[in-house]
């Protein structure tokens, strides 16, 4: 009886606890640690951070650079409390595969909040390319191997990624030209120096309506809001074919769990609003607000399969 009374007054106190803490929260600024100024990643971060300011009070984006090891890390050793969170994509979960000693676990040091946006990847070519469908150019890479080039920025990126499942998936053998960013990739396969790409949608929009390159499929599971009309590559002959940016948000790991479904609720709410959603869908991005447990099986698919992948074409970073 002694022990049954102890494990009950331990719960009820982790309950009290757990609730002075939400009762109490937040009790000054949120820092919200992001990517490099500029691109996709600071720009979906400050998206969450109006809809926390809303809800939450005042909530400041902080921007770290490099691959995500220094915001990763940072967050990682702050306080449980979440005053200070991490928004990035699936560099924080992929470098570990990637490079040597990263200071962090991704699974044991953060506590899901939120799979936030999503941006779907396309399968685009060089107009001079004979082909118009994902089975064409499976075809035609198998009757050239070794002969037609890709274009891809930083590796390990989400079109680095796409390009090698595509590889893996479809037993073909392309050439990674690499480059130092989305757009210098971008601007040699419009001006025909490499054949294809795995860009994100919105890099590509504005080349693929004025017809110097010409889409494929989009490589999510299902169909695109941001490529009407464009088939999956499931659909298209690679079955199972899945590749997209996305952006989640965390906090370190031990905030209470109050605090967790109260920043989720926060951002839920701001992502759901027809304002928000349409301004994410003109920049390019999906509004996919999701629960904690969602975005934990996210990330532990993605390190399962992306991870294999990495280690059997020994990508490293660089």
């Amino acid at each position: 009886m002694t022990r049954v009374v102890r494990m009950i007054l331990a719960t009820a106190l982790a309950i009290l606890n757990a609730t002075a803490w939400s009762q109490s929260y937040p009790s000054k600024t949120i820092r919200l640690i992001t990517s490099e100024p500029g691109g996709a990643g600071d720009f979906s971060a400050r998206i969450m951070a109006q809809g926390l300011s809303a809800g939450l009070g005042s909530t400041v984006v902080e921007n770290r650079g490099g691959t995500g090891v220094i915001a990763a890390e940072l967050v990682a050793k702050s306080p449980p409390d979440g005053h200070t969170l991490l928004s990035y994509g699936s560099n924080i979960w992929l470098i570990p595969f990637l490079e040597d000693n990263v200071p962090y676990d991704p699974v044991r040091d953060f506590a899901p909040v939120t799979l936030a946006m999503r941006s779907p990847c396309l399968i685009v070519v060089h107009p001079s390319l004979p082909v118009h469908s994902v089975r064409e150019l499976v075809a035609l890479a198998k009757a050239r191997p070794g002969e037609l080039n890709y274009a891809a920025g930083g590796t390990g990126g989400t079109p680095h990624i796409a390009a090698e499942l595509f590889k893996s998936m479809a037993g073909v053998n392309i050439v990674r030209i690499p480059y130092k960013g989305t757009g210098p990739a971008v601007n040699s396969l419009v001006g025909g120096h490499v054949q294809l790409m795995f860009p994100t949608a919105s890099s590509v929009t504005a080349h693929l309506r004025s017809g110097r390159l010409r889409a494929l499929a989009v490589t999510t599971a299902q169909s695109s809001v941001l490529a009407p009309g464009l088939p999956t590559a499931t659909a298209s002959g690679l079955p199972g074919y899945e590749a997209s940016s996305i952006q989640v948000l965390f906090t370190p790991a031990g905030t209470p769990s109050p605090i967790i479904a109260r920043l989720n609720q926060e951002v839920a709410r701001h992502l759901s609003l027809p304002e928000t959603r349409e301004k994410l869908l003109n920049s390019g991005v999906e509004s996919v607000a999701s629960s904690p447990e969602v975005l934990s099986a996210t990330i532990k698919s993605e390190m399962s399969r992306l991870g294999k992948l990495i280690k059997d074409t020994g990508m490293k970073g660089q």
